[in-house]
């Protein structure tokens, strides 16, 4: 198999996607309207009684995260991303779906992780976005990265959490097979394909999307739509 080609220093900016987006248009526009038509924050009650619902690790793992935002609100964005980096890292065990959710491809809610203690690469990322909404970092500096990752001259996909300081910046890398927060320079394994927040969807520099757009946009809003009733509103 192909080695995944190197990533280029910058990744792009805030640049609409062209043919992806054009494809995506009427999904997009209703739960565009519906995001923003609500703000951003956190309700404890409902993260709590989740956590009890679900069962498992899920009320040890909802004490954890809000102790996090919590400590974390309120500090240096830097200093967020560490704290909410950090916790998932440690708390959850690399899983693939099949064996978490017994799916091929299922996208958990930020308290199915916690509560499961397991989860695969699109599920770290979720959980890490919907936390630093939760704590205070604008979703328009995050995105969420389909990529292309050479793991030792395999390539596969796989999906990290990138942080935009500013909209024309190098990002920061969030993800759970390096523990540690890089620039995307740093990340020479990684070439971006598409990224997507609950702003849009942008075009990235890989020469084809990791399966289905549409399919993932769908799962994307049921899980836009399981966070809010978790308590992340």
């Amino acid at each position: 198999m192909a080695t995944a080609p190197p990533l280029p220093l910058t990744w792009p900016a805030a640049v609409p996607a062209s043919g992806v987006a054009r494809r995506l248009a009427p999904f997009l526009a209703v739960w565009l309207l519906l995001q923003m038509a609500l703000p951003w924050s956190w309700d404890r009650d409902r993260m709590l009684a989740a956590g009890q619902r679900l069962g498992g690790q899920g009320p040890a793992g909802v004490a954890a995260l809000q102790a996090t935002i919590a400590s974390a609100q309120g500090r240096p964005e830097a200093a967020r991303l560490q704290a909410i980096n950090r916790l998932f890292n440690e708390r959850i065990v690399f899983a693939e779906d099949i064996d978490t959710a017994g799916q091929v491809d299922h996208w958990s809610s930020p308290i199915e992780l916690l509560a499961r203690g397991a989860g695969d690469c699109e599920d770290y990322a979720i959980a890490k976005y919907f936390s630093l909404i939760a704590a205070g970092v604008p979703s328009a500096r995050l995105r969420m990265v389909y990529v292309k990752a050479d793991l030792g001259g395999s390539v596969r996909a796989h999906m990290v959490l990138a942080y935009y300081p500013r909209p024309d910046a190098e990002p920061l890398i969030l993800d759970n097979l390096d523990p540690e927060i890089k620039p995307a320079s740093a990340r020479r394994d990684l070439s971006p394909v598409f990224s997507f927040n609950a702003e849009g969807l942008w075009q990235g520099t890989g020469a084809q999307a990791a399966g289905d757009p549409v399919a993932r946009l769908s799962r994307w809003r049921d899980v836009l739509a399981k966070a809010r009733a978790e308590g992340f509103v």
